[in-house]
């Protein structure tokens, strides 16, 4: 509540101190002021639209695209606050000329129009920052409806300030104002940062950063003063992330620095432009340097041997399975060292899948396995085995005392689940084995499924181990966590450093420009100076004597 006042106060000030300016002036020049009137009401209509229309926008959207559009609601209203800031800290002095100058021109057109357009713009960019800023604020805040409230009482506020401030019953000093506000709505900002960048990993955007902090939640207990102030107010989390307290970093100390510098110690232009060049070179050399000097992360390379057990519920151990890189051949091995089963993955490329946040391949498929070495005939007594010690149903020992015409159909089912690099997270394979009898006294053939068990020599039914399983899948998410995170210090903060560098660079140069284009004109403006000639010294020979002087 108390950031939305703000926010509501300051931007609803900042529009009425431009209603009060255009209409002091136009009292002042004898001119009505219906048409000022109707441009501010178009334009606080349009921005109160604008606003509802975003929210409406973003409200209909699937969850992962409501993240992004917050994340862009987010973007813009930091865009705005910042042009804010920095527009007020330099053109704060000029703005009551500058509107003066507008309405004189709209009146010296001579139509209502002009003057409700100039009056519409003027209103416009203050009501679209405010709405699109508070827009950001209430879908980063926990209670919307304090949010909407404490934006109310600050409009209602600033109106109220506007209105005595135009009649001259109320006056305090505004440049203080406005700066202690400026500091305040940075704040704020830094919070819709964390806000945005928060947002946008929920989109799917931005996947790197993510690791832990600081656990802030013994300073935010939920209910308290701190954590309205702290978390409400400036939008800072109980557990923020790598690139979120970067990203507040980044834009909040510099903006600070802009806004709270001392107005004595302000550099000259051809400091400035000193400052901005040098800048641009630090950050240059920084960025630079992060990009050579932190060390990239490998792929994960742990390919160490899975156990595997006889199902989840059964630990117990029948080998130990291993994945091939390259060649892709999953491998088990049985516990007396020998190679139970083979089959190789590369033709079954699998299904994207994500195993407790880590993105994975699952193949699963069924292939046809050889029985040439399974008897062709079979005994009373093989079947009894095969059955787990029961004859299957429909074999009569009295009929049918065998032996028995067999034919064997099998099929394994496996299922592997791995990383983009051949890592194995998990693995499981299953034989169905079916048994045709024939022959041996049957009056007609008869079909038997035999478990992997109960059949002497057969690859056993496996799956690898659960435990296991979360060891490696835990790994893997650190070690990638450990990736992402050296390539924020390796890529993207580089990036966004030489991005900074490029931008302090272009303006440094640019003024430079100006500097010496004004040097030129105040050169060719100044008159030519002259030099007086020095007054001739007569010499003895030019001046004539006493006597020659003197006669007639």
């Amino acid at each position: 509540m108390l950031g939305t006042f703000v926010i509501g106060l300051r931007e609803g000030l900042e529009a009425a101190l431009v209603v009060g300016i255009l209409a002091t002036f136009l009292k002042r020049n004898g001119a009505s002021l219906v048409p000022m009137w109707c441009g501010v009401v178009a334009a606080v209509l349009l921005s109160v639209g604008v606003g509802v229309t975003l929210d409406l926008v973003s409200r209909s959207l699937p969850q992962a695209a409501q993240e992004g559009m917050e994340s862009i609601i987010s973007l813009v209203a930091i865009l705005f606050v910042t042009s804010m800031v920095v527009w007020m800290n330099s053109h704060s002095r000029g703005m009551k000329k500058e509107l003066e100058a507008a309405a004189g021109d709209a009146l010296a057109q001579g139509t209502t129009w002009a003057l409700v357009a100039m009056a519409f713009l003027a209103i416009l960019k203050e009501g679209f920052e405010t709405s699109v800023f508070l827009l950001a604020t209430f879908q980063a805040s926990t209670s919307t409806v304090a949010a909407v409230t404490g934006a109310v009482l600050g409009i209602v506020v600033a109106v109220a300030l506007g209105v005595g401030i135009y009649q001259g019953g109320v006056r305090f000093n505004l440049g203080r104002f406005f700066q202690i506000t400026s500091v305040f709505l940075i704040l704020v900002a830094g919070g819709l940062v964390v806000s945005m960048l928060h947002t946008a990993h929920g989109a799917g955007w931005i996947t790197v950063g993510q690791g832990r902090t600081v656990d802030l939640a013994w300073l935010t207990p939920p209910g308290s003063v701190r954590a309205a102030l702290i978390t409400g107010v400036l939008g800072i989390p109980a557990d923020p992330r790598v690139v979120e307290v970067l990203g507040w970093f980044l834009y909040v100390v510099p903006m600070l620095a802009l806004a709270l510098w001392p107005q004595k110690h302000r550099l000259s232009a051809a400091g400035a432009v000193r400052f901005k060049l040098t800048v641009a070179g630090g950050l240059a050399v920084a960025a630079v340097a992060l990009a050579v000097l932190v060390p990239a992360v490998g792929t994960y390379d742990d390919r160490s041997a899975a156990p595997a057990v006889a199902s989840a519920d059964d630990p117990t151990q029948v080998g130990s399975a291993t994945l091939t890189g390259g060649q892709r051949i999953l491998a088990l091995t049985g516990t007396d060292g020998r190679p139970a089963s083979t089959v190789s993955l590369a033709g079954h490329p699998g299904v994207a899948t994500v195993v407790d946040g880590v993105a994975a391949q699952e193949a699963r498929f069924t292939t046809d396995a050889p029985g040439a070495s399974l008897p062709a005939t079979v005994t009373l007594a093989d079947l009894t085995t095969y059955g787990g010690g029961r004859l299957p149903v429909g074999v009569n020992p009295q009929t049918a005392p065998g032996p028995f015409e067999a034919a064997w159909t099998q099929q394994v089912t496996t299922d592997a689940t791995t990383t983009g690099d051949d890592v194995l997270l998990d693995a499981s394979q299953a034989t169905k084995t079916v048994l045709t009898l024939s022959g041996g006294g049957l009056a007609a053939s008869r079909t038997v499924t035999v478990d992997a068990a109960d059949l002497p020599g057969a690859a056993p039914d496996w799956t690898v181990d659960p435990a296991h399983v979360s060891q490696v899948v835990s790994a893997v998410a650190a070690h990638r966590h450990d990736a992402q995170d050296r390539l924020l210090w390796k890529l993207y903060l580089p990036a966004v450093l030489l991005a900074a560098a490029l931008g302090f660079a272009v303006a440094g140069l640019r003024g430079r420009r100006r500097l010496a284009a004004a040097t030129v004109a105040v050169q060719s403006v100044a008159p030519p100076q002259t030099t007086r000639p020095a007054k001739a010294v007569p010499t003895a020979s030019a001046v004539p004597d006493a006597a020659s002087a003197s006669t007639p």
